[in-house]
């Protein structure tokens, strides 16, 4: 079992999410916000670059083991995007702030009348430990999107995103059910599995 875990983020949603799934492996799970740890710029080019480049930081800040995560909705037909720049596909249009409503209607508007609609949600997971030590753990999610949106149980572009083998969108699923399946749900198994070795 690991002693201590720094949980990088300032999102309070990911740390109850991730502190849930972790618990029976960590004994005390921090958060950013609960040692004043900073924000880190994301200026990498891939999911596991920026998850790295935040763990990476935490670690160097707190001396302690530390998890970070990036991740998106990457499109087919768009060439993988918004990808990285799943949170700021809004401002990345001209608009201000990060309104997602508008995020997923320009990415129907890209797809026009283009019959691939495949896409796919992505989460990395980095663990970082003080000594250099890295580790990253991938969780994937096929599917579709649909136009318009249903759905506002989700959040980002959850309401326009049926996973492969269901009817619902991420935005119509209680949120019990969208975390048994969820690309940061695959993530966290895996690491979990690891942690179960973690000595």
């Amino acid at each position: 079992m690991l002693e201590k875990l720094v949980i990088a983020t300032h999102n309070k949603g990911k740390v109850v999410e991730m502190a849930t799934s972790l618990q029976e492996h960590v004994r005390t799970i921090l958060s950013a916000d609960d040692i004043d740890v900073p924000e880190v710029e994301e200026t990498e080019d891939s999911f596991a670059g920026n998850a790295l480049l935040k763990a990476r930081a935490c670690a160097k800040a707190t001396k302690l083991p530390s998890l970070a995560d990036d991740s998106g909705l990457c499109v087919n037909a768009l060439g993988g995007k918004p990808g990285i720049h799943s949170a700021r596909w809004a401002e990345l249009e001209g608009q201000e702030g990060r309104d997602f409503k508008l995020a997923m209607g320009f990415i129907d508007d890209k797809l026009g009348k283009n019959k691939d609609r495949s896409a796919y949600f992505i989460a990395v997971l980095a663990l970082v430990f003080p000594d250099g030590e890295e580790h990253i753990f991938e969780g994937r999610i096929e599917g579709n999107l649909i136009w318009p949106p249903s759905g506002d149980k989700g959040f980002g572009y959850d309401p326009m995103f049926v996973p492969e083998g269901k009817r619902q969108t991420f935005g119509e699923m209680e949120p019990e059910e969208k975390r048994k399946i969820s690309h940061r749900a695959k993530a966290l198994a895996k690491l979990s599995e690891f942690l179960k070795t973690y000595a």
